[in-house]
């Protein structure tokens, strides 16, 4: 399949009214309004092609990179490349895809993350936090996690909204494995207030790190 068919074949699935109400959500104007369980029966024909997952993902277009992410070989791509694809990522959406799906499996992340942390480009950073709330949660050794809790407090009220929404994941993800840093993880939640009043459907967790802390917690006992 080339990349002119596949994007016919994205076209071809998208909904107008979808297409609006991701708009509203923050997605840009290159995008159909594909769902995303479309996205990925389109993937499962395509199977696994890294040529053609890196030229959809350099068109810039919403359902193409979230394509991309699907049939790209992760162990195919350089450090460098894969630099490239987060700092060229179209949507937040797609930079979870991405995170969840490529960046997850490739073995030189935790160098990668380093990096990321300190980086001025929003996607960077996004996932440098994203890594790093993935480790906090599953192995910290090795993180400062005091220290971070300390930077979360200073930086995360003011961070670009990109960031912001893995740098509170990590924050939470703290709280949550991390019983001695809880309290303070709460705390910095309830003083900054970040996503307190976020728009949560019936069933759903709040993004609101004290309410999120606390409804994990629950869960473990």
């Amino acid at each position: 399949m080339t990349p002119k068919e596949a994007l016919a074949q994205l076209q071809a699935l998208g909904d107008e009214k979808l297409r609006a109400q991701m708009m509203k959500r923050g997605a840009p104007a290159e995008q159909f309004g594909v769902k995303h369980g479309d996205i990925r029966a389109l993937a499962k024909k395509i199977k696994t092609d890294h040529k053609l997952g890196l030229a959809l993902w350099k068109t810039g277009h919403v359902e193409a990179q979230h394509l991309a992410v699907l049939i790209l070989d992760p162990k195919k791509l350089s450090a460098e490349e894969l630099d490239g694809l987060v700092r060229t990522t179209s949507w937040s959406w797609v930079a979870d895809w991405l995170c969840n799906y490529v960046i997850d499996q490739h073995p030189a992340k935790e160098s990668l993350r380093e990096g990321w942390m300190n980086d001025k480009n929003v996607w960077a950073a996004r996932a440098g936090w994203y890594l790093t709330g993935e480790r906090a949660a599953d192995d910290a050794a090795g993180l400062d996690l005091p220290a971070l809790l300390d930077r979360i407090e200073k930086q995360m009220a003011k961070a670009a909204p990109e960031v912001q929404w893995t740098m509170n994941s990590c924050l939470a993800k703290i709280g949550i494995h991390h019983p001695a840093l809880r309290k303070r993880a709460v705390a910095i939640g309830e003083k900054l207030g970040v996503y307190r009043d976020y728009p949560v459907s019936k069933g759903c967790t709040s993004p609101f790190a004290p309410i999120w802390i606390e409804a994990m917690v629950k869960r473990q006992k």
